[in-house]
């Protein structure tokens, strides 16, 4: 997190630039790592900060705030969220850095939403409190005939099994701007102040028209994360035309290559769910059609990210 300036620098200001949010507050950091975002609150005035981490990194924590001079102000508590127990029944502020790949994957949502129904007072606040899933489309021949295509024929064996294994893992990687073939659309708006954990499976639709005539290889997912408490909306995205972070994008490779015209769509629906099995996974279904000049097509894949 502590090199990723954009998801940082953003937290920064958020609680350097709203002092008044944590002015004598309780706050409650929630995954905290190195405490970075602890000791944020702590320097704007936080009456107390509890940073829960249940890693190795809660030692180095401890030291870093001993090291800071905060440790009258910050307790770093080793421990699952849903195993241990706070020195105080309630906390005005929740605080936490859940996001995952693909906005879902491997997240920390659930322990957010656990801590907030356990320990946030009535119209306490959950920083961040909005977070939304966006889809577009991409040309990406180059990468899909290098790293898809290529397992079709292998120095003159069928190792297409490889090819279906690689097709069905999205793959987390840096998007080009200039990549991007059609609109951008909303799927998801995520509120964790008031959302049950059972509102990230969901379903949605999309129309994605094309802004100019080109192929489309691939689908990609990004998210966006919003501070809306704030005295200004604040925020960050993870979008290819926005300042990299480490959560990139997120890509899932089309079986078809679709030909498509300026104005044409490719419309469908995407279904998200936590894996059964193991629910740090996340199972998608993605639903794809289009009745071009040039491409008629209809489709249904599964993904997962694992």
């Amino acid at each position: 997190m502590l090199k990723d300036v954009v998801r940082t620098k953003t937290y920064q200001n958020v609680i350097y630039k709203n002092s008044f949010l944590f002015k004598d507050k309780v706050v409650l950091d929630v995954g905290a790592g190195t405490g970075i975002l602890s000791l944020f609150c702590a320097k704007v005035g936080a009456k107390h900060v509890y940073a829960i981490e249940c890693s190795s990194m809660a030692d180095m924590a401890q030291e870093i705030v001993k090291l800071n001079g905060y440790s009258d102000v910050i307790t770093v508590i080793k421990g699952k969220v849903e195993e241990i127990d706070l020195p105080v029944p309630q906390v005005d502020i929740i605080i936490s850095e859940w996001m995952g790949y693909f906005l879902l994957y491997e997240n920390m949502l659930d322990t957010v939403l656990y801590a907030r129904d356990k320990w946030l007072v009535k119209d306490g606040l959950v920083l961040p409190d909005k977070a939304s899933l966006y889809l577009t489309a991409i040309e990406d021949a180059d990468y899909k005939a290098d790293k898809i295509e290529f397992w079709n024929e292998v120095y003159g064996f069928d190792m297409s099994c490889i090819r279906k294994q690689a097709m069905m893992e999205p793959l987390v990687d840096t998007v080009d701007q200039n990549q991007i073939v059609t609109n951008c659309q909303l799927l998801k708006t995520m509120d964790i102040s008031k959302m049950t954990s059972g509102d990230a499976s969901f379903t949605a639709l999309f129309k994605l028209i094309a802004e100019r005539d080109d192929y489309i290889h691939a689908l990609v997912a990004y998210f966006d994360v919003s501070f809306t408490k704030c005295h200004k909306l604040m925020g960050f995205s993870t979008g290819p035309k926005s300042r990299g972070t480490h959560w990139k994008q997120t890509v899932l490779y089309l079986e078809d290559v679709i030909t498509i015209c300026q104005g044409e769509a490719v419309v469908g629906s995407i279904t998200v769910a936590p894996n059964k099995k193991n629910p740090r996974d996340v199972d998608i279904m993605l639903k794809y059609s289009v009745n071009g000049r040039h491409c008629r097509v209809s489709r249904t894949q599964y993904h997962r990210m694992r």
